[in-house]
């Protein structure tokens, strides 16, 4: 594993921890003011607080039990950005008890500020997106 792919592959687990430990503080800071977050198909939001707000109602969605892992990766770079193609898992527990699993091939849209790599554009769903009809 290249520098790149490691330091990429570090960020998107802290990235995950905070996810998964709900600390949406922690969390907007590996995003850009600029960035983008597919929330599901046909729904973008843009900038970090669309993005925070976004990430609470995900939790609540999920009944505040989601746990993100990552997969396989693959990073291309491109100067200053890096496409990251890498499979998402999610794991979550409705109120009922009942744990669901879900597998995704997401793409991430990284660009290097300073020396630090922050995501612009965030979207666990990937290339389904073209499956589900809708534009976002």
């Amino acid at each position: 594993m290249d520098a790149l792919t490691r330091t990429l592959k570090e960020t998107i687990e802290a990235a995950d921890r905070a996810i998964t430990a709900e600390d949406f503080d922690e969390l907007m800071k590996f995003y850009a003011d600029d960035a983008s977050l597919v929330v599901k198909p046909g729904l973008t939001v843009a900038g970090k607080e669309s993005i925070r707000r976004a990430f609470v109602a995900i939790a609540e969605h999920f009944n505040n039990s989601i746990v993100v892992t990552q997969g396989e990766m693959q990073v291309i770079q491109g100067g200053d950005v890096a496409l990251v193609i890498m499979e998402t898992r999610l794991q979550a527990t409705d109120k009922t008890g009942v744990k669901t699993e879900i597998l995704r091939r997401a793409t991430y849209v990284f660009r290097q500020l300073s020396e630090k790599w922050l995501c612009v554009v965030d979207n666990s769903y990937g290339t389904a997106l073209l499956d589900s009809g809708v534009e976002s």
